[in-house]
């Protein structure tokens, strides 16, 4: 099966919600809403990183910052990798006698409609 990959930054802070109390829960609170919005969408979360970063300093330096990032990801929608369709039987070498249906039966019935028709515009004229 084939993915697609979502990576976006984690929150840095908690977010307030009614009955939410402390930084700790605020900050946990804040990852749920994320992870369960892009649930929401079909992504999956995979997992959580912390990946150095180089970064201008001024005008001639650079730093190092560490970023935490969450990476999600979900089955691409053109993926056919996992497409097994059901194959149907092949009937096309067996021979019509071994029909249930009785063959004659229909061509009586065409042969009468076909003769009903036919008396019906002998009559007409």
């Amino acid at each position: 099966m084939m993915y697609e990959y979502k990576v976006i930054p984690a929150p840095r802070k908690g977010r307030k919600a009614r009955g939410i109390k402390g930084a700790e829960a605020r900050f946990s609170f804040a990852i749920q809403e994320v992870m369960n919005d892009l649930g929401a969408e079909g992504w999956e979360f995979l997992r959580s990183e912390t990946l150095p970063s180089d970064e201008r300093q001024g005008l001639t330096s650079s730093q190092t910052v560490f970023r935490s990032l969450l990476v999600f990801r979900r089955p691409r929608a053109d993926d056919l990798s996992d497409f097994s369709p059901e194959l149907l039987e092949d009937h096309s070498d067996e021979d019509v006698a071994d029909d249930d249906t009785d063959g004659g039966d229909i061509a009586a019935l065409s042969e009468r409609n076909w003769s009903d028709e036919s008396e019906a515009d002998r009559t007409r004229t």
